[in-house]
């Protein structure tokens, strides 16, 4: 015997959280901004269930310097700025947690 599946309900189970033409414009001018002061050298942009993820490298083996993550219905705001494991910034919207990098940010090593 085969079950039927309905196509709708299937996709309103797997909702795909991206950014936005709008916020990735954003993402994208930071970004450029630091490549040519040569700060950082590359990014990726990964979706996850719930989440979506843009990630950035100062060289293209290492682990991500920064991540920047949209959880829409999150507990701590839509958007949140990572460093490693260490929470840099929360907020509702973008431009909250994208002014972390107003400040200049530097990488201090133990």
């Amino acid at each position: 015997m085969s079950t039927l599946y309905r196509l709708a309900d299937q996709r309103a189970r797997r909702r795909i959280v991206s950014f936005d033409r709008r916020e990735l414009s954003r993402l994208l001018g930071l970004y450029s901004m630091r490549v040519a002061s040569g700060e950082w050298r590359d990014y990726a942009i990964d979706f996850r269930p719930g989440m979506a993820i843009f990630s950035i490298f100062r060289h293209t083996s290492e682990q991500p310097l920064f991540a920047i993550a949209k959880v829409p219905n999150g507990a701590q705001g839509g958007y949140v700025v990572y460093n490693g494991p260490r929470k840099l910034a929360h907020g509702d919207s973008l431009e909250d947690v994208l002014s972390v990098f107003d400040r200049k940010l530097r990488l201090l090593l133990g």
